[in-house]
């Protein structure tokens, strides 16, 4: 930590360090993650997952604006202690829209903040148009690529669970017969998707009765 604070010319050891990243593939379901280290280790019960609200479509920019406002808006209400040192996942783009929440919620100048952009492994500072390259095999370059990297795989795992709910989801509406109103209640008494493509024909009797349950069973177990 001593070492990162010296590399990343930083005011204080970075004991608590925050990374987020954002997962769209193909412009579907945009989400986002953040997650903590503590004393350069990860501190896994403080990972968060964020669904995108705010903005329509895909826009990697409007996402980091929402979610780091979003997380530190929360942190300050909750009076929980801040990090010393934010990772934004992207260069300057990213950067600046994640700047824009610092400023929002009067932050700037009391959190370090730095961008690393993939190619190269550029670090890229507030107003500091020329990037930072640290030594590749220095250990402060190592913490910053684990947060990195388990940002992103963190995004990547919630994101695959969206989209395989949705195609679920989805499934069940194609099937001859089944409507919405059917598909809600049988969400209702199942809770997902999942649950109901596994279900035996006499529970989906109780809920929907003996037409539409045997069109269901027999979509699943042909």
């Amino acid at each position: 930590m001593s070492q990162m604070k010296v590399d990343l010319r930083l005011n204080d050891e970075p004991r608590h360090i925050e990374c987020f990243d954002n997962s769209n593939i193909q412009g579907t379901h945009p989400v986002a993650a953040c997650v903590v280290f503590k004393n350069g280790k990860p501190s896994k019960k403080e990972y968060r997952h964020f669904n995108i609200k705010t903005v329509e479509g895909p826009d990697d920019f409007a996402s980091m604006t929402e979610v780091v406002y979003r997380r530190y808006k929360r942190l300050l209400e909750e009076k929980q202690p801040l990090p010393q040192l934010i990772i934004i996942d992207g260069g300057k783009g990213q950067l600046s829209s994640a700047l824009k929440s610092l400023d929002k919620l009067n932050l700037r100048g009391k959190i370090a903040i730095i961008g690393i952009a993939k190619r190269l492994e550029e670090l890229f500072y507030p107003n500091d148009p020329i990037p930072l390259y640290l030594n590749k095999k220095g250990e402060t370059l190592k913490v910053i690529q684990q947060l990195r990297n388990e940002a992103h795989r963190f995004g990547i795992e919630h994101h695959r669970n969206k989209r395989s709910k949705s195609a679920l989801n989805t499934e069940l509406e194609t099937i001859p017969g089944i409507g919405d109103k059917t598909v809600i209640e049988l969400l209702k008494h199942f809770k997902s998707a999942k649950r109901i493509s596994y279900a035996k024909v006499d529970e989906l009797e109780e809920v929907i009765g003996v037409s539409k349950a045997q069109k269901i069973y027999n979509y699943y177990n042909t």
